[in-house]
């Protein structure tokens, strides 16, 4: 029998149904949530990322601004761009698409972001606050991955949980999530041995390396929680997960779709943090 579906796209817009509410209460009261998407370059795929982002602003009543930059702009005019905005009160959240190109530092740009608009939750301000458990914004795509484990009522506390990956923007914020949710975390990376040793312990298994379905069903405990956070496209065209769908499906309690599972979620907990930035300003 196939595992319970974790649909992304239904959850997602019931949350954005919530956003939508709560945005237009603050409209009302004379705040209008906003959000900055800054595009440097002509990556085909942040082109669509950003298209969305500014979409789905609209569709819940927000204001949006999409700024797209040449790839040969300085670090120097981006970092003032920033600057600029940081002072912009019609704006309370700014999200920088990475990647940027080669000879812009992307740490330095995260680290321009007032940690009070950083609505991505990668400012070092944010994770350091997040590392102790009082996170300003829970970074957009584990926030989302968390929400997912909500929406089936699954019981995290003393779960025993494994995250593959280990990057800043998922795997290690993931992790810091899990614990505060009262699991036990295993954190897998590249030169971790005897990989599925380790993901046929987990009670939770998140997935995040962006290798194409490098997870298959021997290496899933039965009747685990999978969550699938890579998008792959494979020669075919098709898009893929770093989890093998067809085969863990059988194997696993419950799983996230690639695509229509993570994806959608990351979207809205960007507006949901923009949303609660809004809600901060003292009116």
């Amino acid at each position: 029998m196939p595992a319970q579906l974790i649909d992304g796209n239904a959850l997602a817009k019931k949350v954005r149904l919530e956003i939508a509410t709560r945005t237009a209460i603050l409209t009302a009261k004379g705040v209008k949530p906003g959000l900055a998407v800054l595009l440097v370059g002509e990556d085909p795929a942040s082109q669509v990322y950003v298209r969305n982002k500014v979409k789905a602003c609209e569709d819940v009543g927000m204001h949006s601004i999409l700024e797209r930059h040449p790839a040969d702009l300085s670090e120097e005019k981006l970092l003032k761009r920033i600057a600029e905005l940081n002072q912009d009160a019609s704006i309370h959240g700014i999200l920088v698409q990475l990647p940027l190109p080669k000879h812009i530092d992307s740490h330095r740009v995260i680290e321009a972001i007032a940690p009070e608009k950083d609505v991505d939750g990668f400012h070092v301000a944010n994770a350091g606050a997040l590392m102790i458990g009082a996170p300003l914004f829970r970074p957009c795509t584990p926030y989302g991955c968390m929400k997912m484990l909500e929406s089936i009522e699954y019981p995290t506390k003393g779960a025993r949980a494994v995250i593959v990956g280990a990057s800043n923007i998922v795997g290690k914020p993931m992790a810091m999530l899990l614990l505060q949710a009262g699991a036990t975390v295993t954190i897998c990376n590249s030169k971790t041995k005897d990989l599925a040793a380790h993901t046929k312990e987990a009670d939770i298994l998140v997935v995040a390396t962006g290798r194409p379905k490098m997870i298959t069903g021997n290496m899933v405990k039965p009747g685990a929680i999978v969550i699938d956070v890579g998008i792959n496209r494979l020669p075919d065209g098709k898009l893929c997960g770093d989890v093998d769908f067809d085969e863990v499906k059988y194997v696993a309690g419950a799983i996230t779709p690639v695509p229509g599972g993570v994806g959608p979620m990351t979207i809205t907990m960007l507006l949901l943090n923009t949303l609660e930035a809004a809600e901060r300003i003292k009116i």
